[in-house]
């Protein structure tokens, strides 16, 4: 039995649909890239508000135990519904989409699964790897800045809380 399998520790990520959590438990790599948009040097002066960066987020995570084909059928059923609108968007009459990742790193709102990797080692045959690409799909306006900016003070929060 390893430590996580009683499922009472918090889990490194929590990856939602704003209904569905699926937990996962040893995130063993994340990274976070922002590609910023240069402008073209003496292009027009006219400016247009538009998302100055592209984030991306990519993790790799371990799956363990007995549920551990669960939690792949519903992260493979949460990158299917960040395709075709989540939950999140029904309940938030639209103003909100795509997937929420928590982490200590970050919390994220607005994504959507590129990718999705299962592998697994006959080393290891009572666990699942995973890889998870995610692109960051913010919705203009300022909600989207305003929850970016609170994820700041719960980012906090959960340092400040007891692990």
């Amino acid at each position: 039995m390893s430590f996580f399998e009683p499922y009472l520790h918090t889990p490194s990520a929590v990856l939602s649909d704003g209904i569905v959590p699926v937990p996962l438990w040893a995130v063993t790599q994340l990274s976070i890239d922002s590609a910023y948009f240069v402008p073209q040097v003496g292009g027009t002066r006219r400016r247009v508000a538009v998302v100055s960066h592209d984030d991306s987020l990519s993790l790799s995570a371990v799956l363990l135990g007995p549920l551990r084909f669960t939690w792949k059928v519903a992260l493979e059923n949460l990158a299917e519904s960040s395709r075709q609108g989540t939950a999140l968007s029904r309940v938030t009459g639209g103003t909100q989409s795509g997937l929420v990742l928590i982490t200590t790193a970050t919390i994220r709102t607005d994504l959507a699964v590129q990718s999705l990797t299962f592998s697994q080692s006959a080393q290891r045959r009572d666990t699942l790897d995973v890889a998870l690409r995610l692109v960051h799909l913010p919705r203009p306006g300022s909600l989207a800045k305003l929850l970016d900016v609170s994820s700041i003070g719960v980012g906090a929060l959960t340092d400040a809380l007891p692990v």
